[in-house]
């Protein structure tokens, strides 16, 4: 068993990586639905009654894969404590045991926060690749917490020719820190950033808006924004939480979910648009999901939509499980991390 920490999964998994793993589980599951299973995670609420700190959650997320000819389970544990970055500590935690199911066998236990933030992004650089147009120049990153960051590298990763970026963070210190950390890891990214003070600056003139906040309500409205952006909102993770307004959700030529099951119980934006009554859009107004998008039944609708384009992201453990099993294998076939007997 490979013990992996966040530092050899960070060296060895890059974001085309990540979104080829999960393309590939999107072609498996629709050539073969019964190969991946992953049932509903498992969400408890933490502190919801204790004032001294903020409301967080914990996720126990599994999911099997078979590749036609074996078969592996991962699991994924997440802690989410909204206090951390007072603490300089990142908001998600999180682990991922990768195991075979021939023996019961360990592969490995790895650090999950990276991969969390990595296959979060690679949905949106999917989502990207199929939806926004194809000679987008800008992109506006909404909130610089540690989601965004990868965000902005997936989109950048399917996008190269962008070659601007716009952030905006409530604290705009953040939004320093992010120009600056982003700018030293990734230098072979050619592109200029700028730091707004005004949310609606940031939006003004991007191509594509990424979206990654803890906000209960809309944070921009459709006339704020390009007539043929393409958002990608990844944060209102709760059926209390929305990012989205209504009109924008309304307004959507496109709306798209990573998981259609999920995405009913947690993508606030969208639950809040479905059940407000001086909303016009409803869940029968869903183009579809992420896998519908990939593998190309979504393509007419895609190439069709001029108008404003949503991805809305809640995630699934068989995502995460696609990553950590390719970093598993990279993992045993190169040695990686530390060997240990369990």
């Amino acid at each position: 068993m490979q013990l992996l920490n966040k530092a050899v999964v960070t060296e060895h998994l890059n974001m085309q990586a990540a979104i080829d793993a999960i393309e590939e589980l999107l072609h498996q599951q629709a050539a073969n639905p019964n190969w991946i299973k992953a049932p509903e995670r498992l969400v408890i609420e933490t502190f919801s009654e204790d004032k001294k700190h903020s409301s967080g959650s914990h996720l126990s997320m599994p999911a099997t894969i078979y590749d036609g000819e074996k078969e592996y389970t991962a699991v994924k544990l997440v802690t989410i404590c909204p206090d951390n970055p007072s603490r300089d500590m990142p908001t998600t935690t999180a682990i991922i045991t990768v195991s075979n199911n021939d023996t019961g066998e360990i592969l490995a236990i790895m650090d999950g926060i990276y991969i969390t933030q990595v296959r979060t992004a690679a949905l949106s650089g999917i989502a990207t690749k199929y939806m926004a147009k194809s000679d987008c120049q800008s992109v506006a990153v909404i909130g610089c917490g540690g989601m965004a960051y990868e965000q902005l590298n997936a989109v950048l990763t399917v996008r190269p020719e962008i070659k601007i970026v716009y952030l905006w963070n409530r604290n705009h210190e953040g939004a320093e820190q992010f120009k600056t950390s982003f700018a030293h890891d990734y230098p072979q990214w050619d592109v200029e950033i700028k730091v707004c003070e005004e949310l609606s600056d940031a939006v003004r003139d991007a191509d594509i808006i990424n979206v990654a906040t803890r906000a209960t309500e809309g944070l921009f409205s459709i006339d704020q924004i390009k007539s043929d952006a393409h958002i990608n909102a990844v944060g209102a993770y709760q059926a209390t939480m929305k990012e989205i307004g209504n009109d924008v959700v309304a307004s959507s030529s496109m709306v798209v979910v990573d998981d259609l099951a999920g995405s009913r119980h947690e993508a606030g934006d969208l639950i809040q648009a479905h059940d407000n009554s001086d909303c016009t859009w409803t869940w029968d107004d869903l183009s579809g999901d992420l896998q519908a998008l990939a593998t190309g039944a979504l393509k007419e609708e895609a190439t069709k939509s001029d108008g404003v384009t949503l991805f809305k992201s809640v995630g699934a453990a068989s995502f995460d499980a696609a990553v950590a099993l390719y970093v598993a294998k990279q993992a045993e076939q190169k040695n990686l991390g530390s060997s240990v007997d369990w």
